[in-house]
């Protein structure tokens, strides 16, 4: 490898390297974004111009006041300079007298004159030294003598002493006469112009997000099977397109819904009278050990045509209801029992559930006949939180290989083991169910029971 192809490997590794840390930090500052579209927006809105307005601040107002914190300290530093030559010209004792009635009455200056001894020790730095930087630049400039500033220690004046050559010069000064503050103003702006901002935004952004959660609740509940009542088109044009589209699509699912069990409806109808004529005919027969195997051929085939219609149909055309589930559960046990079978029934939480009764009743006692079929024990368990229904059917049967969990679920498909070809089944039960499950939003899956068999869990978004 040559020196090159090692300066690249070099380059690259750093790059990736980069790259990495990078999208660690990503992830981190992302971890406290807000999530919901709202805040999101907000945010756009509100943090370009948070930054434009402290940058104009910033670059226009700080250097405007700058300008005149300066000018203002050299005028107090003009003023102390004069009080300093008009000091030197007249006798001590005459001119300390002159010079305190003159600072005080024309110059709005305390002064006094103290013995001569070692200035103190550097006072503390405001966080803002604008006022010491100016004011001890125009000392140095205009007086050019030892001195001592203090900005911090009382906040309405500014204290300075200079050192002549018999005495130490203090002379308090008004704050406000020395240094031009902008921190009110400053703030005021931010914080002024901000809440109009905010308050704006919030204003049009809540008519611009009310039209999106519309649509997403439409598009919900049309996913769990339910009417979209009073649904129209409303906000900007692309959330108008959306809604559009959205309508058109939920007009061509029921559209083709429709279609498809019209057509099984025809078929139904025409097979039925079939079978119809199958029946008289076997009547007019007579009695015979093959009459009799013809007739349960005829029988099954008409539960078989019963079964693709109701997988075909999947009871699209019914309405969603408020449903009392722990009632719902009993009842399939109280069929469970009428057949035979024993079964329990526990349900926890509120038990009124909006679901398509006649469908979801459908849903489960399919799982529950199916679970019958093969077992001599069911536990039916119900459970419902702010999100979900969950429903789970356990046996004590032979179960379903894990291999075959998903596999059961496709139409006409019947197992050879644990199920046998004789029962009766048409293939149909299980993915009536998923399917009907899933009109919901919600679905079907198959575990191992604690039984000793098989569970089927049935979640349902509430």
């Amino acid at each position: 490898m040559t020196s090159l192809d090692m300066g690249f490997a070099t380059l690259r590794s750093a790059a990736g390297r980069v790259c990495s840390v990078w999208v660690r930090v990503w992830k981190w500052i992302n971890g406290f974004m807000p999530k919901g579209l709202y805040a999101r927006a907000l945010l756009i809105i509100i943090m370009p111009m948070v930054l434009l307005q402290s940058v104009v601040a910033f670059v226009f107002m700080e250097r405007h006041w700058n300008t005149v914190t300066q000018r203002l300290s050299a005028a107090v530093v003009q003023d102390i300079a004069g009080i300093i030559d008009f000091y030197q010209l007249l006798p001590p004792e005459e001119g300390r007298r002159k010079i305190r009635t003159i600072a005080q009455d024309r110059l709005n200056l305390q002064i006094d004159f103290l013995p001569v001894s070692e200035m103190p020790p550097p006072a503390p730095k405001p966080f803002f030294s604008l006022l010491d930087q100016a004011l001890s630049e125009e000392l140095r400039k205009q007086i050019g003598k030892p001195f001592w500033i203090d900005t911090v220690g009382r906040s309405a004046v500014v204290e300075v002493r200079i050192q002549l050559d018999n005495t130490v010069l203090r002379v308090f000064a008004r704050r406000n006469a020395a240094y031009a503050s902008n921190s009110e103003i400053f703030l005021f702006w931010m914080v002024g112009t901000s809440l109009v901002l905010l308050t704006v935004a919030i204003l049009f952004l809540r008519n611009q997000i009310k039209p999106i959660l519309r649509l997403a609740d439409a598009a919900e509940s049309f996913g769990k099977g339910r009417e979209v009542p009073d649904f129209r088109p409303r906000g900007a044009r692309e959330v108008r397109s959306a809604a559009h589209a959205f309508l058109e699509m939920k007009g061509r699912v029921e559209r083709t819904m429709e279609q498809r069990t019209t057509i099984l409806a025809g078929v139904s109808h025409d097979l039925r009278t079939i079978l119809t004529r199958f029946k008289l005919e076997m009547a007019l027969i007579g009695d015979s050990p093959e009459v009799e195997g013809m007739k349960k051929d005829i029988d099954e085939m008409s539960r078989m045509l019963e079964a693709y219609m109701a997988f075909a149909r999947g009871d699209s055309a019914e309405a969603s209801e408020p449903t009392d589930m722990a009632a719902f559960l009993d009842e399939l046990k109280l069929d469970a029992e009428r057949q035979g079978d024993k079964a329990t029934v526990v349900f926890h939480g509120s038990p009124v559930v909006t679901v398509r009764p006649a469908a979801f009743k459908r849903c489960l006692a399919n799982l529950v006949s199916n679970a019958a079929r093969y077992a001599s024990s069911i536990s039916i368990t119900g459970h419902r939180d702010h999100r979900w229904l969950t429903v789970t059917i356990d046996d004590d049967g032979p179960g379903i290989p894990l291999a075959m969990r998903e596999e059961v679920f496709k139409p006409f498909l019947r197992l050879d083991h644990a199920r046998n070809q004789d029962e009766g089944g048409t293939g149909l039960g299980l993915a009536i169910a998923r399917d009907i499950a899933r009109s919901h939003g919600g679905d079907i899956t198959l575990g191992d029971s604690l039984l000793g068999g098989l569970r089927a869990t049935v979640r349902i978004p509430v």
